[in-house]
């Protein structure tokens, strides 16, 4: 292992991705942690949720800093809200959804590369803001997740009331 410096990042600093209607900000990236972690932040509004899938390779630790979310990882499922840390290992199929109005959630993806799958389906954007929604085709995402060891076992959860 080879030694690593140390990396600050503020509050909107990053490289800023619109990633299926949400705003990613890669705050550390692999490059950065000799490939041991990729930290992230994402915003994303009400309703959104991934496909239910699952890693092969990563496992993913997700602390909610404002909002609440729906979790299901495997047999387990809860709503949480701020301050609350949701850990999904590697293996198990999981999705949420966001219930608020947006939420934000810091995730830690371990090993690193979760940010290069981010920047692959997604696109750089200079505003750390939510992109205007778009419309999302499933056969892509599936293709993206495949390449980067993610197995789409879903679809996303059903939008709840607004």
């Amino acid at each position: 292992m080879t030694a690593q410096t140390p990396t600050l990042i503020k509050r909107d600093g990053g490289a800023h991705f619109h990633f299926l209607n949400t705003l990613y900000t890669a705050k550390i990236s692999g490059e950065q942690t000799n490939g041991l972690l990729t930290a992230m932040e994402f915003l994303a509004p009400r309703n959104f949720g991934p496909p239910l899938h699952r890693h092969e390779s990563e496992d993913e630790l997700f602390y909610l800093a404002d909002g609440e979310i729906w979790f299901r990882c495997g047999e387990v499922e809860e709503v949480h809200s701020a301050g609350a840390t949701v850990w999904m290992p590697r293996g198990l199929a999981h999705t949420f959804q966001v219930r608020s109005q947006t939420a934000r959630v810091f995730q830690v993806s371990t090993p690193a590369g979760f940010e290069r799958f981010v920047a692959a389906l997604g696109r750089p954007s200079a505003e750390p803001a939510l992109p205007a929604p778009d419309e999302i085709d499933p056969a892509h995402v599936a293709e993206v997740c495949r390449q980067f060891s993610i197995e789409v076992l879903g679809p996303p959860p059903e939008p709840v009331g607004m």
